[in-house]
């Protein structure tokens, strides 16, 4: 019984998600999170427009609020925004992004799309980014393109700092999935060489130790050899 109650819990939870996301509009929204307070409900909605979201003087965070309350039954809801200062580094932004792009160009422009998004993506301060597009691309028969630039991690836990979401774009030649993946600039990689001025100099003395060794050997057998 505690698991069937968990699981409709998580039902009603993503189904309020999924309610906010589709009201407010596909390509405004990041991220919706709730959180549980003793004095009602915290929902953080991750937007880069955050002028659109809330509207005139409040209006659709009021209407948000509203429909929470009577349609999925919560007590007091509280909904604050949280504005994304850089779209391109937000995975799902960028998956929204290229799926509208997709419906509105048609999927023919679909390397267009792509290559351009990548470059916007590692212009914009990424160290990697990885875009996947799944379905009907161009042919009749669904196959997997894949676009990828800069350093991206794909196991372990250094792939764990990897921005992945996931989007499906509606075209005539049929459903078109979206996959995202950027790896933020500042991000932390344990096992990643980085070549600098100190690092040179220390290959450089190593260099000519390795070099000197054969000389010195050499030098050695001559002077053993004249003493004998």
């Amino acid at each position: 019984m505690e698991e069937k109650k968990f699981v409709n819990f998580k039902k009603e939870e993503l189904g309020v998600k999924e309610y906010i996301k589709n009201e407010l509009g596909k390509g405004r929204i990041s991220a919706v999170i709730i959180e549980y307070t003793p004095v009602g409900e915290r929902i953080v909605v991750s937007t880069s427009r955050p002028g659109l979201v809330i509207g005139r003087r409040g209006e659709k965070i009021e209407e948000l609020t509203t429909v929470l309350k009577k349609r999925f039954k919560l007590d007091n809801p509280h909904i604050e925004i949280k504005e994304i200062t850089e779209p391109l580094l937000d995975a799902q932004l960028v998956a929204d992004e290229i799926a509208i792009l997709l419906e509105r160009k048609g999927s023919l422009k679909f390397k267009v799309i792509a290559y351009k998004m990548l470059q916007q993506i590692i212009k914009a301060g990424a160290l990697g980014s990885e875009i996947v597009l799944s379905g009907k691309l161009p042919s009749e028969r669904a196959r997997r393109w894949r676009f990828a630039q800069g350093y991206l991690k794909k196991t372990g836990d250094p792939a764990k700092v990897v921005d992945v979401a996931q989007s499906q774009a509606t075209t005539i030649a049929g459903v078109v999935g979206v996959q995202v993946k950027i790896l933020p600039p500042g991000a932390v990689i344990h096992d990643q060489i980085i070549v600098n001025a100190e690092m040179r100099n220390k290959i450089k003395m190593t260099c000519q130790e390795i070099g000197e060794k054969p000389q010195k050997q050499v030098e050695a057998k001559k002077a053993k050899s004249g003493g004998e």
